[in-house]
């Protein structure tokens, strides 16, 4: 057979890697040749001293040659169809038998997806970029695509091709997406991809698609299938669905998973086939420890975060990142739950057990910036392609990183359909979305001349706005009942409404003015409280301008500011007395509730992201009845409708007396909205018991005292009320009736009015 003609610069565009669509010149190409159709194969074999073109079904080999380059070889082969060749290689003194990627021509991307992610409108375009193991032809193998537009040639490296770039060269598509078939590799398989720019410059990247990457400090990403695992919780899911949170209690456990617990790396972690092996360790900081695995925290964090009685799990975050130090906030890996505490299908086991447990999954997702690390996102095709290229709109100095240019469509796809990916794969039940200031304003931590005006000469990033409302209508219409939270300190306004009425689409914000008040509040001398009322009472002013969640989180127990219970003032006792207070007004106040871990049982030092949780503490009898506290408050709060059904609408909140600041005393009624039940709050923000404390009550009867958060148990004085007390006929504070009640110090009384007893007594 002759050999077919082809250009030496055709050649050598290949053989120095310059062609950005190598199925022009590599794989089966019919051709006419004394008038019948004949098949040119070629192929570029870096290493190769010889090869041949298999048919299996023929029985036939053809034996290539090299006539341009002593490793790119062709033959022609005289059959009228040519499907599932295979070539046959010999490296040295080893042979092997491949199928040839460049006979699978196909594109797997239509030009619809293309059209649609494009235009930043392919919700799941995870199931379209990436790697994906998939069938052609008959032939089982794994589909990479990647988005470099800008890339002059990009090549898939992993040890399928011992990380050669020269060996699997890709195909660049219209809209400069690249992609190959790659077949008998699949799941396990480790990659990146090799992306070249126009000056020749080097870039070896991770997939921004990957579902999962190698723990750190190691980067390819690794071919995952994330549809294997069997779910069971489709009764969650379903009530779920059909259930509108804002009416239901939410009490939320934020924990940072590598710091709750750890193990000794003497111990193997347990892995699901029954092997056991070290997982990752944690750091010089603390030597001869592990984390713990998803597996294992499933079955040591779940049943404790149960017993207390939390509703949610909030995670910080768990895509993957390289520098533990952030504790997950500078992200590298979108699409993969961090490797450090085992594989994707695990996680997939976490949350699923967290279901199973009657405990939502939350996770922190942080679109708002990302790092520099190398096989990340920055610079990905040897251009700005994720971030802004002037630093003045794409860089935050003071964190490091760069900012995301939202006004692009396939980024805000990439994003919005990240946010999507994690409902849809691994069925969790919200979001917090971290630093919405930052993404807001364009002056955000910058000086004036640091930063761009957008176009009508405003601070606020406009396309960023219409990307979160984008990512809000996006998860909302494919999953309702979920939970979309912002942590936005500024009055940007209708953080928490809905898109169609203007707003970013929320549905709970961070209240991070109540937060300083609070803690600014209960960290002065109790004499001086008398001064600040406004700190108690402000919260209330603007509380129906948005659906607020009151948050004591980790960013209050870093940094210098010591735990919760350190910035109380008084000795031991009125510290644990004043925690008690604080998270007691905060479960009566109206809105949704976060706290970290640790808070639960008087944490004294601040979070160390290495170290465990201060255990030994729970040894002490204070400190056990602290998380006894702990547990009671979430069950009454789950127990009791008034103090949840109705903490976005007026009628939820009434203000007995607010402006008792000479004794730092206020009262206020919870009303549940499917009843005409309510209940009454008291708090005494001094160590000053008032025996006689007289406050009106709407109705008459007797009102059982359902909390005191200075019962004995509690490690409180255990001044209280004998169970309840009678109303007096005595109007006081607007209201027919009033109750003597004895205020407890530094304590919060909630009452309800007992209607059975009520009604047999006076009928």
């Amino acid at each position: 057979m002759s050999i077919t003609t082809i250009a030496p610069e055709q050649v050598n565009s290949i053989v120095w890697n310059q062609h950005n669509d190598p199925f022009e010149i590599l794989g089966s190409h019919p051709i006419e040749q004394d008038g019948k159709t004949v098949w040119a194969v070629r192929a570029y074999l870096p290493n190769a001293s010889a090869a041949w073109v298999v048919l299996p079904e023929q029985r036939k080999e053809y034996p290539m040659q090299t006539v341009h380059h002593p490793h790119f070889f062709e033959c022609t082969i005289e059959t009228a169809e040519l499907a599932n060749y295979q070539l046959r290689i010999k490296e040295g003194e080893h042979e092997r038998v491949i199928y040839d990627p460049y006979a699978f021509r196909s594109p797997h991307l239509t030009d619809f997806d293309l059209h649609l992610f494009s235009e930043g409108n392919h919700h799941r375009i995870y199931e379209k970029l990436g790697a994906h193991p998939t069938e052609r032809d008959g032939v089982k193998g794994v589909y990479f695509a990647v988005w470099a537009p800008n890339a002059r040639n990009v090549s898939l490296l992993g040890d399928f091709n011992l990380w050669d770039g020269r060996k699997n060269q890709m195909r660049k598509g219209p809209t400069g997406v690249w992609e190959l078939f790659i077949p008998e590799i699949g799941v396990g398989e480790h990659y990146k991809y090799e992306i070249k720019n126009f000056e020749g410059h080097i870039y070896e990247k991770s997939d921004p698609y990957g579902f999962q990457q190698e723990p750190r400090p190691k980067t390819a990403s690794i071919v995952t299938d994330l549809d294997n695992y069997s779910w069971s919780d489709e009764d969650w899911m379903a009530k779920r669905r059909r259930t509108d949170p804002l009416t239901q209690p939410v009490s939320v456990y934020e924990v940072h998973l590598g710091s709750w617990l750890h193990a000794s790396s003497a111990q193997p972690a347990q892995l699901p086939n029954g092997e056991t092996e070290p997982v990752v360790t944690v750091s010089e900081l603390k030597p001869g420890a592990r984390f713990l695995t998803y597996r294992e925290l499933a079955d040591r964090l779940i049943p404790y975060v149960k017993e207390l009685g939390y509703t949610h799990l909030e995670l910080l975050p768990i895509a993957e990142h390289p520098f533990d130090g952030s504790w997950g906030y500078q992200v590298t890996g979108y699409y993969a739950p961090t490797s450090r505490f085992g594989s994707p299908e695990d996680f997939m086991y976490f949350v699923d057990k967290c279901h199973e447990n009657d405990l939502g999954v939350i996770v922190d997702w942080v679109p708002g910036h990302f790092p520099k690390d190398g096989h990340g996102l920055a610079f990905f095709d040897g251009s700005h392609l994720y971030e802004h290229s002037d630093p003045r709109k794409g860089e935050h100095k003071g964190w490091g990183t760069l900012v995301f240019n939202y006004g692009r469509h396939e980024v805000s796809n990439f994003l919005a359909a990240n946010a999507l990916f994690w409902f849809d794969k691994y069925h969790i039940d919200g979001i917090r979305v971290d630093a919405v200031a930052s993404m807001l304003y364009n002056d955000y931590c910058r000086e004036p001349g640091e930063w761009l005006p957008n176009k009508y000469g405003g601070r606020e990033n406009l396309e960023a706005a219409d990307f979160l409302r984008q990512v809000n209508h996006i998860i909302f219409s494919y999953f309702p009942g979920i939970l979309s939270i912002a942590e936005e300190s500024t009055s940007w306004p209708m953080v928490s409404w809905p898109t169609y009425t203007g707003g970013l689409g929320f549905n709970l914000k961070w209240d991070m003015g109540w937060m300083h008040d609070m803690l600014d509040y209960f960290s002065m001398d109790p004499w001086f409280r008398q001064f600040h009322q406004n700190n108690i009472t402000f919260s209330m002013w603007y509380n129906h301008s948005e659906n607020f969640m009151l948050a004591l989180s980790h960013d209050e127990v870093v940094h210098g500011k010591s735990n919760i219970i350190g910035k109380m003032p008084g000795d031991t006792w009125q510290k644990l007395a004043n925690v008690r207070c604080l998270f007691s007004y905060m479960f009566a106040h109206p809105g949704k509730k976060t706290m970290f871990m640790s808070m639960e049982f008087g944490q004294w030092s601040e979070w160390n992201a290495w170290a465990d949780l201060e255990w030994h503490l729970l040894q002490h009898e204070a400190h056990q009845r602290l998380k006894t506290f702990f547990h009671d408050l979430n069950h009454l709060y789950r127990s009791e409708p008034v103090l949840y059904t109705q903490d976005f609408a007026q009628p939820g909140f009434e203000w007995i007396d607010c402006s008792d600041n000479r004794h730092s005393v206020v009262s206020f009624i919870r009303r549940d909205r499917d009843s005409d039940d309510f209940a009454i709050v008291v708090c005494n923000f001094t160590p000053q018991p008032h025996s006689h404390y007289r406050i009106g009550v709407p109705q008459k009867g007797f009102y059982t005292e359902l909390f005191n958060s200075d019962a004995r148990q509690y490690g409180g004085s255990n001044m209280g009320n004998l169970g309840g007390k009678w109303t007096d006929d005595w109007s006081l504070h607007s209201h027919p009736y009033s109750l003597d009640l004895c205020l407890p110090p530094l304590g919060v009384l909630i009452l309800k009015l007992d209607k059975k007893k009520t009604a047999e007594v006076i009928g």
